[in-house]
């Protein structure tokens, strides 16, 4: 907690918003997408989503394969209380909307669905999207499977397994989009990064959920910000954008959200 305390300091220091940015396209993701107050009306459906979780009290047994949760250690948690300090924000959860529908990917890959609160987002941002999501724990995505059933997104496949195992499976197609929100390991995460950079195009965008949950993660995103075919980097403090355009300068900024 101190470790990130002192990170998200640092990062007020150091980051800007739009005026700060001379990047076209940094510029219109800011101001577009990042800051854009439109109330969209899927929000109430994300919204709903999220509060139905919260109400949930059932009980479900839960495998980590990752790190796991820092505040939720005991194997059996109820639904509400993944919801409430695991899952993704309802903030954060409608600029990942926002990101889908300013993107518009046809193709999606998330690793760590949880309970698919950035799923639907995803989905009802390009319900034309193609989304592939993989959950490490088979009782969550049991629930989640049927959960978003229930809201009637018809474009996610999800598959339960080992990261490691699923995405040598699928690193043979190409990603627009990849959401890396599961494993908060330093090796896991340049892992996992390495293996689908083939799946990658000159257009497509990965983000890294909690870049700074440790020295660790933080040092997994520094080496990744270094890596020959990254271009550009967005650090948000909560989520890292990266992005391969050869058409741009390699550039690194933090943006404030």
């Amino acid at each position: 907690m101190w470790y990130q305390l002192i990170c998200y300091v640092k990062f007020l220091i150091k980051s800007t918003n739009q005026h700060g940015v001379h990047s076209p396209f940094v510029f219109d993701l800011i101001t577009k997408c990042f800051y854009d107050k439109t109330k969209y009306q899927a929000y109430l459906s994300i919204t709903d989503y999220k509060k139905s979780l919260l109400k949930n009290k059932d009980k479900i047994k839960i495998t980590d394969l990752g790190v796991g949760s820092q505040i939720m250690k005991q194997a059996t948690r109820t639904i509400s209380g993944i919801a409430k300090n695991a899952g993704t924000t309802i903030k954060r959860a409608k600029l990942i909307y926002r990101l889908s529908n300013y993107f518009k990917p046809e193709t999606v890959l998330e690793l760590g669905t949880s309970l698919g609160i950035a799923t639907q987002a995803i989905s009802l941002g390009n319900p034309k999207s193609k989304i592939t999501t993989v959950e490490g724990c088979q009782n969550i995505s049991e629930f989640t499977s049927e959960k978003l059933k229930k809201y009637n997104l018809k474009n996610i496949k999800l598959i339960a397994g080992n990261f490691n195992n699923e995405i040598e499976k699928l690193n043979t197609e190409s990603y627009d989009f990849i959401f890396f929100d599961g494993n908060h390991q330093r090796e896991a995460t340049l892992n996992y990064f390495e293996t689908l950079l083939k799946s990658t195009h000159n257009d497509s965008v990965f983000i890294f959920d909690d870049i700074y949950w440790s020295k660790g993660m933080t040092e997994a995103w520094e080496t990744i910000k270094q890596h020959p075919k990254v271009m550009v980097t967005i650090d948000t403090f909560f989520w890292g954008f990266v992005f391969f355009r050869k058409e741009q300068a390699k550039e690194h900024f933090k943006v404030r959200v």
